[in-house]
């Protein structure tokens, strides 16, 4: 596995590429947002760790360019614990938060398990989900719509592969939280609510009348099959 670690802190840099490095990823580094994106474009990585605040290009945007041609799973690093400041890095594409100061064996965990769910552990090998004009390969992890490929993050597409084999089985915000983030992660549960708008928002014909990424309210979320 090949990994990007990017933050314009040397130190820390060093620190994180020795660490990883330790559990077998190959790493490469960078130190400001623009020579993110210029890496990410031009070599395959299996993920990236990005920090919010850094020079040329912040992280946030970084993320956003990134996700123009990519879906590789991206970790922010942030010095800020804010929620809203957690959001808005949902917003622009993160598939996981940490904030600063963290623990090396937390960060390692956290990389772990975003590794795993990126290439699809779990998934069934060759199928294909269909309903209307709506499809999943499993075996890629791309989803389809009206024949075309739709570009989502390695968050999204574990959350609409989740809906669509359970369909009308409805999940609270708290179920897919610990289902497709894990039950040790600390994110607010409006982290859901933004990817379920992004999936309506990529996914559906009229996002504010959707067709299959239902409501049900007071409850959660459902796929309707």
């Amino acid at each position: 596995m090949k990994i990007l670690v990017v933050d314009d802190e040397k130190t820390l840099v060093k620190g994180m590429k020795f660490n990883l490095e330790n559990e077998g990823y190959q790493v490469e580094c960078a130190y400001d947002g623009a020579a993110a994106v210029e890496l990410a474009r031009n070599n395959k990585f299996d993920l990236i760790i990005l920090d919010v605040m850094m020079p040329e290009l912040d992280g946030l945007e970084a993320c956003m360019r990134i996700r123009e041609f990519s879906n590789v799973p991206v970790i922010m690093l942030t010095a800020k614990s804010e929620d809203a400041d957690k959001l808005m890095g949902f917003e622009c594409g993160a598939d996981d938060y940490l904030t600063k100061p963290f623990n090396i064996l937390e960060l390692k965990a956290r990389v772990r398990a975003l590794l795993r769910r990126a290439a699809g552990v779990q998934r069934i090998q060759g199928a294909v989900l269909t309903v209307g004009d709506l499809s999943l390969n499993t075996e890629e992890r791309v989803a389809i719509r009206d024949g075309q490929v739709v570009d989502l993050t390695a968050k999204e597409y574990d959350l609409i592969e989740l809906l669509m084999r359970n369909p009308r089985r409805v999940y609270s915000r708290e179920n897919l939280m610990n289902v497709v983030w894990g039950y040790t992660y600390t994110g607010d549960y409006r982290t859901v609510d933004v990817h379920i708008r992004r999936l309506r928002e990529k996914l559906e014909k009229n996002p504010a009348e959707p067709d299959h990424i239902m409501t049900k309210w007071g409850v959660g979320y459902y796929f309707k099959g």
